[in-house]
């Protein structure tokens, strides 16, 4: 079978594995299709590891089921994820599900790039979602990305009535502008340099989209917020100075939300006096759990998030080295799927 094997952003290549055996307890998903991350190109994240076979939001059809199999059949169409939690030690029980021991340790074999993947029976237990028949293969390489959105929002803790700034109009952070908008946000502001970007953003509902680079950009957000700070901040780039922006933009009172990771060499400065009398909270979010991949599958098919604003970019199997390409150095792009079969 093809697999994609990773070396680094300019050495992706198309390698030949054996179709993986399955063991009790777990399924062999043909993949269909499978989206691309902005971490599957952080070279700090994946060039230590290298050679690897990426690959995280993947759907396909069950092309085999191993022994104790009960809950599912060949030729069904469905999402696995690539992690999942043990649901009963001491994070479980907080819902802290991306610090448990077992999310951590459980992935997909080789990869969600593959032609054939093998998903674990931890996986097959806890997290492998049927697809509806209204719903798209390609629709639902959403599941995952959305999935971690929904838990930021959660996390982020929007009130209705609350002002929202999502720094950076990629497809992660149009589907969070999005999300806080159902919250009950308003009004909800993003910014990003790149025009396409912006204007994508307003397609999808956001009130103000603004450029970075035409002004002081507190200035701008003051002026579409009735003169105020918004109330909460939410950082997707991964870069230092996007999260000190982000504290230095948020109201007293208000929320920053950090979505992507920065370097482990990275250190982010900040003032807890400042912090402290503004009454300022900082918080992370990191991957999703089975909660939230459910409600993501739900509001795509409830078409509360639409795909087609969201995925810009296809690419065949055999010309994955092209996306990688492209989601290392987007500009006019949001989300780029690889379909396969």
């Amino acid at each position: 079978m093809l697999a994609v094997e990773y070396h680094a952003n300019d050495d992706v290549r198309i390698v030949e594995l054996p179709i993986p055996e399955i063991g009790v307890g777990e399924i062999l998903v043909q993949l269909r299709a499978c989206g691309l991350c902005a971490s599957d190109v952080m070279e700090w994240y994946m060039k230590p590891r290298a050679p690897i076979y990426p690959g995280h939001e993947p759907v396909g059809v069950i092309a085999a089921v191993g022994e104790g199999v009960e809950l599912f059949s060949v030729g069904q169409r469905v999402f696995v994820h690539h992690h999942v939690p043990c649901m009963v030690c001491h994070y479980c029980q907080r819902g802290s599900f991306s610090q448990c021991a077992m999310f951590r340790a459980t992935r997909l074999h080789p990869g969600g790039l593959a032609e054939y993947i093998r998903v674990p029976a931890a996986n097959v237990q806890l997290d492998v979602l049927l697809l509806p028949d209204d719903l798209s293969f390609e629709a639902a390489t959403l599941i995952e990305p959305l999935a971690c959105c929904a838990r930021g929002i959660h996390r982020a803790a929007i009130q209705p009535g609350d002002s929202a700034l999502v720094l950076g109009a990629g497809s992660n952070g149009l589907m969070l502008a999005q999300l806080a908008r159902q919250r009950g946000a308003v009004p909800v502001i993003i910014v990003d340099p790149i025009a396409y970007r912006r204007q994508r953003a307003l397609e999808v509902g956001v009130d103000y989209a603004l450029d970075p680079q035409v002004g002081e950009l507190l200035d701008q957000v003051l002026a579409v917020n009735a003169g105020q700070r918004p109330d909460i901040v939410i950082v997707t780039p991964s870069s230092i100075s996007a999260m000190k922006q982000g504290i230095d933009l948020v109201c007293p009172g208000g929320m920053v939300l950090l979505f992507a990771p920065p370097a482990p060499s990275e250190i982010l400065s900040i003032f807890p006096h400042h912090l402290f009398f503004q009454e300022i909270t900082l918080r992370t979010s990191y991957s999703a759990g089975p909660y939230e991949t459910r409600h993501a599958l739900d509001l795509l098919r409830s078409g509360r998030i639409r795909a087609e604003h969201v995925i810009t970019h296809r690419f065949a199997l055999r010309d994955a080295a092209q996306a990688f390409q492209l989601v290392a150095k987007p500009a006019d792009a949001l989300k780029a799927v690889i379909l396969a079969g």
